[in-house]
């Protein structure tokens, strides 16, 4: 007849056999969820002096004063940013997730082009990755001179 192992000697190589999987496993608040052409803000500690971003094309991520970062989505889909203090030691190493935009999209295909719009309240032309290169450089075109226009009248008001 075999001896019982105690219960606790037991639970103990339970929880030696599953630690591995457990120490690999990414906390659920690890990741942050921003939406193409949006920004949100995060809180990190306040020693915080260099930031690195593993693919700017994906997002961007700007520090500010008091350990804010300003976290915007560029492309669709993951890349990371890891902050540093001024030692080089790393405070933060956490996942960004880039995803589509919330509003209301409609996307229209003619051939291999392709335009979007963003129909809340009403639909109106919005330039997203993959549109097509005409459509997209038109839509450009016309909100940067919009942008120039405001800036100029801006400039002339002051006195």
């Amino acid at each position: 007849m075999r001896a019982r192992a105690p219960v606790s000697f037991r639970s103990l190589m339970i929880g030696m056999l599953l630690w591995p999987a457990a120490a690999l496993a990414a906390p659920a608040g690890d990741s942050i969820a921003v939406n193409v052409d949006q920004a949100k803000l995060v809180k990190l500690p306040a020693k915080v002096a260099t930031i690195v971003v593993g693919n700017p094309l994906i997002a961007d991520v700007t520090l500010q004063s008091g350990g804010i970062v300003v976290v915007t989505g560029k492309g669709y889909g993951a890349t990371n940013f890891i902050a540093m203090d001024r030692a080089g030691d790393i405070l933060v190493d956490r996942t960004i997730q880039v995803e589509g935009p919330t509003d209301q999209l409609v996307t229209i295909y003619r051939g291999v082009e392709r335009e979007s719009y963003s129909c809340r309240p009403i639909c109106q032309k919005r330039v997203t990755l993959g549109d097509g290169e005409a459509y997209f450089k038109a839509a450009i075109d016309q909100a940067g001179s919009l942008s120039g226009q405001a800036s100029g009248a801006a400039s002339a008001a002051k006195p």
